[in-house]
């Protein structure tokens, strides 16, 4: 087992799955540039680690993160204007590379979430690829209850997941939003009980790191790219992709274990 950690990041990487844990307990998980820079550094090294085949993002102490550190703000907003536009711009600028980190790696990105998910920790959520959440999560995106506007991609993934009409509901009135309303919306996939949110969260993970790496890359691919492209610009893209598909070992090996009638065992050939 490869460990890393800081005292506001713990990241470790155990066979073949990189756990990403924001650790401010004391804070519910508000972001901080420490937090952001060793996330980034953990999410490089993931991507890069052909042995890692999916990553958990989630949070300590029994919540996923309250968003930005709006205490800290207090400060901030004392500085003349110019200077308060341009750091809080590159604030959020700041975010960016790991948004475009998680959508970007071939890898799948689950988020599991417990406990509060406001703010920034929803644009996290809302960037990952799949998210599992215990029953007792509470979602906000809360950012228009400081008077200020989304940040993280927010703004981008939200009415692409739940529709315009409900983005407008969720994003201007920045109601709370229990577990099973944001599995309704579309914000989760799953909810479970919270004394079982990390075993399910790791036997999630566990079915996409034992599955077959490329053509999950190239799904996520797909996926991702499918809402920015023309039908015959994408009908293009999935033949090339399942045809590339073809010339792996984890192809030849699915069809083997359908024809055999047998659980297929792939190896990221």
């Amino acid at each position: 087992m490869a460990a890393a950690r800081a005292s506001h990041f713990i990241g470790t990487i155990e066979s073949g799955i990189a756990w990403a844990t924001l650790n401010r307990p004391e804070s519910m998980n508000a972001f901080s540039f420490e937090m952001r820079d060793e996330l980034i550094r953990f999410l490089q090294r993931a991507e890069a680690d052909d042995q890692v085949r999916c990553v958990v993002l989630r949070g300590a102490g029994g919540n996923f993160m309250a968003g930005g550190d709006v205490k800290a703000f207090t400060a901030q907003i004392a500085l003349p204007p110019d200077e308060r536009r341009a750091l809080f711009e590159a604030m959020c600028h700041a975010m960016h590379p790991i948004i475009y980190l998680m959508r970007r790696m071939g890898k799948p990105v689950l988020a599991s979430i417990d406990g509060a998910c406001a703010g920034l920790g929803m644009s996290l959520v809302l960037s990952s690829d799949l998210a599992i959440a215990a029953d007792n999560a509470v979602f906000t995106l809360a950012y228009v209850k400081i008077g200020t506007t989304p940040d993280g991609g927010a703004s981008f993934f939200l009415p692409r997941t739940v529709g315009m009409k409900r983005a407008m509901e969720i994003a201007l009135l920045s109601d709370r939003l229990d577990a099973h309303t944001a599995e309704r919306h579309g914000i989760v996939n799953r909810v479970v009980a919270a004394d079982r949110l990390a075993a399910e969260t790791e036997a999630l993970a566990r079915r996409l790191a034992d599955g077959a790496t490329q053509a999950i890359a190239r799904t996520k691919l797909l996926l991702s790219s499918a809402l920015e492209h023309g039908l015959e610009t994408h009908l293009q893209l999935e033949g090339m992709n399942f045809a590339a598909s073809t010339l792996t070992g984890d192809m030849l090996e699915g069809v083997s274990a359908f024809v055999e009638k047998r659980r297929p065992k792939f190896s990221n050939r």
